[in-house]
C-alpha cells in the first residue's frame, strides 16, 4: 500500500488473442502483479473505442491501459492494430485537453508469449499512479462546467 493509504485503481483493455493471453499465463505461472489492475477483455484492440477510456475515467480508473496484438500485421482481424495505431496518439491528446497527465494512459503491444512483459507493465504503471495521486477528474469536470456559465 502506498505510504498515504491511496491503492490506484487501473482498467486494462486487453486484446483476447494477445495480450489477455498474456496476463492469463501471467496468473497462472503466479508471476508478482498488483491487484489493482481490471482487465477488460475485448476482441481486437481495433474495437476499443475511445469513449471506453474517457468513461474508464469518468467511472473512477487512477489509469487506464490498452494493449494488443503487435503490429504491424499481427492482428488476428488483420487491421485490428492499425486502428488501435492511429486512434490512441489521437485519445492521448484528448486526455490531456481533458485535464488527465498523459502518465495515467498507456497503450502498446504484448504478445500471447510475453507474460513477464505484462507483470512487469502493470508493476510499473500501478507505482507510476501512485507516485501521481488519486486522478481529481471530477473535480476539473466541475470547474470546466462553472466556467461554462
Amino acid at each position: 500500500m502506498a505510504q498515504n493509504g491511496f491503492e490506484p485503481h487501473i482498467v486494462a483493455f486487453l486484446c483476447n488473442w494477445c495480450t489477455y493471453a498474456a496476463a492469463d499465463a501471467a496468473g497462472i505461472s503466479r508471476m508478482q502483479q498488483p491487484l489493482n489492475v481490471d482487465v477488460i477483455r475485448v476482441m481486437c484492440s481495433g474495437r476499443i473505442d475511445p469513449s471506453f477510456v474517457l468513461m474508464a475515467f469518468l467511472e473512477g480508473a487512477d489509469g487506464v491501459i490498452v494493449s494488443g496484438c503487435h503490429p504491424p500485421g499481427d492482428c488476428h482481424y488483420g487491421e485490428g492494430n492499425y486502428k488501435t495505431f492511429r486512434r490512441m496518439p489521437l485519445l492521448e491528446r484528448l486526455l490531456q485537453d481533458y485535464g488527465i497527465e498523459k502518465e495515467r494512459f498507456h497503450w502498446g503491444w504484448i504478445s500471447a508469449a510475453e507474460a513477464p512483459k505484462w507483470a512487469q507493465l502493470t508493476k510499473e504503471f500501478t507505482s507510476r499512479i501512485k507516485e501521481l495521486g488519486p486522478l481529481e477528474w471530477k473535480g476539473y469536470l466541475k470547474e470546466m462546467e462553472s466556467e461554462e456559465a
